[in-house]
């Protein structure tokens, strides 16, 4: 029987093993069904390990017996247990849906591929998120971010292979940098262990490098978290790749990028480096204003339904990181839960969009046309997720943008507060636009009329959209603990 205190390795180990098995194996049916398992596997353990979190405080796994500073270190506190939910249970979720939906979009040959490549890329966000080495995290983000270039590339539209080579692009350039602030770290401090490194940035007095390494990694992870103005990968990454892949890239890539961000700001560097001797909160809280304005005005004129909804990803990170600029108790609460709230309402639109795609074999606007006559649980999904988008009470949107507002109020800042409010208008519009077109035209030759989506991509989705109602009311996991990671991270320890 195996023991609990494995579990931070098991979370990472078995999706990772699983990606070569399923190469050799090739069988459709066989690939999903352990694509699957690995998924469900990694979902229990990420709840069993925030459960132990919560009641234990920190742990700290050493691979290998290699005790930390020296060895690699997976460590699981507040936050990192929060993320790890948030990725484990979109691939559990994404996963069952894969199997009816990737074999109506991929050839019969390519499905072993997918699911490779899929348990990899959850393999390396889950890396990502546990450990506690510098290096061994741009490691994983070089195994999720090479999976999801292929992933994308997999769409069956042409322009998914320039989608996917424009973020190959893009995304190398982001490890590059991210790669070499971490080299300038390791020059300055003599360790890669992220505890030890935050021990020794407190007694480093020459803080140019320090500095340089800091300013590289901030761009680095802007370009995979999509920051304005560095999102220019996004927007067709999640128009053109396969339907699953949206929802998943959606709902974990991006966020996983944030909480690196994070961790590094707060628990890395420290308030003093990232506020103090740099202006980093006036610059995060302007390019995220930027995002929220320009990349929701230019969603409002999408013809493409999961074009619109990617430009409003766009916006919807921009929210984050305003949180992330504040700095306080309530942004990065704010910030913190948006993670996790924007994660499960994006990844509930586009597998509903999944569903649309299946019957029409596209997403242009002309298809949500009548929607609700003949798609109707898909069309009301949509409009539930729409409403958590917007920050409607009793969605779990709502609690984000209340957090942000009181982050911003805390400060004094209150044209940001009103601006979080104003923008949400914006969002209604795109809403709205796709509530009319569902609820009062009338069908049109592009609307679906072979019925409701099958019930293996209708069921996965309505888990996620009820997810949206359910934690806008029982907000103790959230909110909870959202607020326990904002904490710890002003607090200063990892």
């Amino acid at each position: 029987m195996l023991s609990a205190e494995h579990l931070p390795a098991l979370q990472v180990a078995v999706p990772l093993a699983a990606a070569p098995l399923i190469v050799l194996i090739r069988r459709p049916g066989a690939a999903w069904a352990i694509a699957a398992a690995v998924a469900a596997f990694a979902f229990a353990c990420s709840v069993m390990l925030a459960w132990r979190v919560a009641a234990e405080g920190v742990l700290s796994y050493a691979l290998g017996s290699w005790a930390p500073p020296w060895g690699i270190e997976y460590r699981v506190d507040a936050l990192s247990a929060f993320v790890l939910v948030l990725v484990a249970s979109i691939g559990a979720v994404a996963a069952i849906y894969a199997r009816r939906s990737i074999a109506a979009e991929l050839p019969v040959e390519q499905h072993y591929l997918f699911y490779a490549m899929f348990s990899l890329c959850l393999a390396g966000l889950l890396g990502m998120t546990i450990t506690g080495d510098a290096f061994n995290l741009f490691v994983f983000m070089e195994i999720s971010s090479l999976s999801m270039y292929v992933l994308i590339a997999l769409g069956s539209h042409r322009r998914a292979l320039l989608a996917g080579f424009q973020y190959l692009i893009l995304g190398t350039i982001g490890a590059t940098c991210f790669v070499i602030g971490v080299g300038l770290l390791y020059l300055s401090t003599g360790t890669l262990n992220m505890a030890d490194l935050a021990e020794r940035l407190q007694h480093v007095r020459d803080l140019r490098p320090v500095l340089t390494a800091l300013a590289f990694l901030t761009v680095g992870m802007s370009l995979k978290l999509a920051l304005f103005p560095l999102h220019l990968w996004l927007p067709n990454a999640y128009t053109y790749a396969p339907s699953v892949v949206s929802a998943f890239l959606a709902a974990t890539a991006t966020k996983v990028a944030i909480y690196v961000l994070m961790r590094f700001y707060f628990t890395v560097f420290g308030e003093r480096l990232v506020l103090e001797a740099l202006p980093m909160s006036e610059i995060l809280i302007a390019l995220s204003v930027l995002a929220i304005v320009t990349a929701s005005l230019v969603a409002v004129f999408q013809e493409d339904l999961k074009r619109m909804f990617a430009y409003s990803s766009v916006a919807q990170i921009g929210y984050i990181t305003l949180g992330v600029g504040l700095a306080n108790t309530p942004g990065l609460t704010a910030a913190t839960v948006h993670l996790f709230n924007h994660g499960i309402t994006k990844g509930a639109i586009f597998l509903l969009l999944g569903g649309v795609a299946f019957r029409a074999g596209r997403t242009g606007f002309d298809c949500a046309a009548g929607l609700a006559r003949t798609m109707p649980f898909t069309a009301f999904g949509m409009v539930i997720a729409g409403l958590s988008l917007i920050g409607v009470p009793g969605t779990a949107g709502f609690t984000s943008k209340w957090y942000l507002v009181l982050g911003a109020i805390e400060l004094g800042q209150w044209w940001l507060a009103a601006l979080v409010v104003a923008t949400s208008l914006i969002a209604v519009a795109y809403v709205w636009r796709f509530v009319e077109a569902a609820y009062l035209n009338e069908p049109t030759a592009a609307t679906p009329r072979a019925g409701e989506a099958p019930l293996s991509l209708l069921v996965p989705a309505w888990v996620l959209v009820a997810a949206c109602v359910v934690f806008g009311f029982e907000t103790s996991f959230n909110v909870g603990g959202a607020r326990a990671a904002a904490e710890m991270l002003l607090g200063g320890g990892p």
